[in-house]
Order: structure tokens, then C-alpha cells, then sequence
């Protein structure tokens, strides 16, 4: 779709004031996704996981993927030649959570990769000379006041995240993951936002983009698609476009919190994890 098509119905949903619906799959989805389905074994599939696969809850912690979801991945998974998902958990975390172990896992928003079946993560090296300060810096800005706001710290490995979603206050709540957010960069690190949630970073390019070109680095796919309903998935429709030779098909979860960014760069915008299902069918017709 091209970008002003794209722009003017981010606007639209938006004027509506409702996310996306799947009433738009009809008119886009099958002509957009007949070059993967005509040439499966030479397509990659790629999915975000939480609120794309599995719907957005309170404590991450608590986040399933629905059996009907699982059971299309898996028939996905023997149908087409790449199909892994690309998320912000750890790799590990990741693939527990999914439950499929012949699909490929890029965690922590790229920088670490589990390739269908393996037994260990693979670490990018420049980041993890780099964790032992991230840590350091959680440790001391998660304080007696900041836990009594019920921010909860998530330990990601090189990676530390702040959430706030279901906070008592979450104004306040908010308030206090500001004043991490300048500590964090005034230390030095890098920090990333995304749905109510804040991560700490190590001071190194990470970006879901970069782990997609990596994973289809040896084995270019034809044709793609990729769904992600946050604005770190903006980063992985650019990395799964620069990594096919041909179509590239780039899907957006619509919600309440889609950012118009996210919506103005898909190619085509499903409404939730329900409208995921139903491009899950569309790809096993």
C-alpha cells in the first residue's frame, strides 16, 4: 500500500474514534498476502507476541496465547520456510510462553536469538558488557516509593523494564517512571517506551529491525509479513522490508493505545488478537 493510502487510513480510524476493524481484511488481505501463499517455502512469517498473539493483561506475567492461536502457528510452522516470533521478552521466555519449539525466537527486541530447536540463547556481544550497569542503575531507582506506586521492575537480562499498567495511581505511577526515565539517560543508558511500560537500555543500537535482518541474513526469503501492535514494531517492518527481495507485507494491531505511527506505517491494520486469528486462517488457505 502506498504511504499516503497508508496515512489516510491510520486518519480515518482515528476520526472514527475506534481501532481498526477486520471489515478491512476482505478488500486488502488476500491480495496482499497471495505472493507468500504462492510460494510458501520461500516466505518468512513473523509475529510479535503480546497484544498480536497473545491479548495485553495487567502483569505481563499472566499473558497467554489463546490453544486456537497455538494451533494455526503450528500448521503455519509446516507450511511456510521461516516462521518464528520477535518480541520484547526474553528468547527463553518466549518460546516457553508460545509452546512451539520448531519456530525460531528473537527476544529482548533483537538482541538475542533461538533458532528453532536449539538449546541456548545467542547474545549479541556488544550489549552484554553492559548489563552488570544496567542492573546497578535498577537496583538503586527502584525504591521504597517507587514499589509502594506498584511499579513493578522486570528483569529482562541485559534489559530491565518499568511497568505501570494497573498501578493503584497511574498518573503517579507514570510520574515516577519520568523521573527514572531522566536518571537513566542523564546515566548514560538508553531508554525506550512502549504500552505502559519503560525500558532501560544498554547505550547500543537495539531495535527489533536488527534482529529480523539477522535472523533472514543466510536464508533471504522471498516474500514476508510481520505483525506487531507497538512502536517498537516500526523498527521490524523497516528490518523485514529491507530483508526480502520482494513483497513485504506489514501488519498492525489496532487498539485504544495503537500509536498513529505504528498504524500510519502498516501496510494493512487487523483489530486485536482476534483479527490476527483471522489473518492466521488467511495464510492456510
Amino acid at each position: 500500500m502506498a504511504e499516503n493510502a497508508r496515512q489516510s487510513q491510520a486518519r480515518t480510524l482515528r476520526s472514527e474514534g475506534q481501532a481498526p476493524g477486520v471489515s478491512r481484511l476482505p478488500q486488502l488481505l488476500p491480495q496482499l498476502l497471495e505472493p507468500l501463499r504462492a510460494d510458501p517455502a520461500n516466505a518468512a512469517v513473523l509475529f510479535d507476541i503480546d497484544g498480536t498473539l497473545a491479548p495485553i493483561v495487567r502483569h505481563a506475567s499472566d499473558a497467554h496465547i489463546p490453544e486456537d492461536t497455538r494451533r494455526q502457528l503450528i500448521a503455519i510452522a509446516k507450511r511456510y520456510g521461516i516462521v518464528g516470533c520477535v518480541t520484547g521478552r526474553p528468547a527463553l521466555v518466549a518460546r516457553q510462553m508460545v509452546g512451539i519449539g520448531s519456530i525460531a525466537y528473537v527476544g529482548n527486541h533483537g538482541i538475542e536469538s533461538l533458532p528453532p530447536g536449539a538449546a541456548e540463547v545467542v547474545l549479541d556481544r556488544r550489549v552484554a558488557s553492559h548489563a552488570k550497569r544496567v542492573h546497578e542503575f535498577a537496583l538503586a531507582v527502584d525504591t521504597a516509593e517507587v514499589q509502594r506506586l506498584r511499579v513493578r521492575l522486570e528483569d529482562k537480562g541485559p534489559i530491565v523494564a518499568f511497568h505501570w499498567r494497573g498501578a493503584p495511581d497511574e498518573q503517579a505511577a507514570e510520574s515516577a517512571v519520568e523521573q527514572i526515565e531522566h536518571d537513566a539517560q542523564a546515566a548514560g543508558l538508553v531508554t525506550h517506551r512502549g504500552r505502559k511500560v519503560l525500558e532501560v537500555r544498554p547505550p547500543v543500537p537495539i531495535d527489533k529491525g536488527r534482529g529480523i535482518a539477522l535472523l533472514l541474513r543466510k536464508r533471504r526469503p522471498a516474500n514476508g509479513l510481520y505483525v506487531g501492535d507497538d512502536v517498537t514494531d516500526i523498527d521490524a517492518f523497516r528490518g523485514l522490508r529491507e530483508s526480502v527481495s520482494g513483497s513485504a507485507v506489514c501488519v498492525a494491531v489496532g487498539s485504544e493505545e495503537a500509536s498513529d505511527e505504528l498504524l500510519a506505517d502498516a501496510d494493512l491494520v487487523v483489530a486485536g488478537p482476534a483479527g490476527v486469528r483471522g489473518l492466521l486462517d488467511e495464510l492456510l488457505r
